[in-house]
């Protein structure tokens, strides 16, 4: 249902964190390894990006098509660099409309964020999930997808002055009471990157320039740690924390990847 990374740490263009790893977020838009739902992301990708020397906002690219079609992209990644990328390539979920207002990220401020996964039975509890959101805050919703709800909840909490891990924690807490469903949500500001599990696979693998965190390793090599299930990660520059969130534990996540080759994680 989507695969999604960051990057944080020493400028890396985005062709070096989206395009060129030998299983990168473009090889896992239709040749996933880990993906339990879904076997291609070919409904739209999307890329942010910071330059905190140009503004603290950060810039965002979306598209409602493949990201292997897109030779525009091909074309400015290896021009561009930045300390803190975030990325993602989509697999709709019935009914929710093909287009680039679906794609992560989503963003609002300093912040970037992307959900993999799926909303059981939305549209049953779509109302009741507003009713989480003030008026104002649930009648600008980007497009009616689970994703774009989820993205309000966080922004509604982020305003509110919570953290990053605080806000996805009590979203995906606030989110379980009232239905089930996969919440592997990912969100940055620029300076530090948090993540859930939440019924899909995370991985994240610590650099000497910086972390990447992300649904699935971009190569075999080593250095790569699996994040449990019913987890909250919060990266930063120099540490990272893997914590359970306070939610009921899922099932194990069982993956489909196959044995590396070269190093990579078992």
């Amino acid at each position: 249902m989507c695969r999604h990374l960051a990057w944080l740490g020493a400028p890396r263009t985005l062709a070096a964190v989206v395009l060129d790893p030998p299983h990168s977020l473009l090889r896992q838009s239709y040749a996933p390894r880990e993906q339990r739902h879904g076997s291609i992301n070919a409904d739209g990708f999307g890329v942010g990006w910071y330059a905190p020397s140009v503004r603290r906002e950060p810039a965002r690219l979306r598209r409602g098509q493949p990201i292997w079609t897109d030779l525009s992209f091909a074309s400015m990644a290896p021009l561009i660099s930045s300390g803190c990328v975030l990325a993602a390539v989509r697999s709709a979920t019935a009914p929710f409309p093909v287009d680039e207002a679906g794609a992560a990220p989503f963003t609002a401020g300093p912040w970037l964020f992307s959900h993999n996964g799926k909303l059981d039975d939305f549209a049953v509890h779509a109302v009741a999930l507003r009713t989480l959101l003030p008026p104002a805050a649930a009648a600008a919703v980007e497009t009616p997808s689970d994703a774009a709800l989820l993205w309000a909840l966080t922004r509604h909490r982020l305003e509110q002055g919570a953290t990053l891990g605080d806000a996805l924690a009590s979203v995906v807490a606030e989110v379980a009471a009232i239905t089930s469903g996969r919440m592997n949500l990912l969100l940055t500001d620029g300076t530090a990157v948090a993540a859930t599990t939440y019924g899909d696979t995370l991985v994240t693998r610590r650099e000497a320039d910086g972390v990447l965190v992300a649904s699935e390793p971009v190569d075999d090599g080593p250095g790569w740690e699996r994040v449990p299930d019913a987890s909250l990660v919060v990266v930063t520059a120099d540490a990272h924390t893997v914590a359970p969130l306070p939610v009921p534990p899922r099932p194990t996540v069982a993956t489909a990847a196959r044995t590396p080759q070269t190093g990579g994680i078992t």
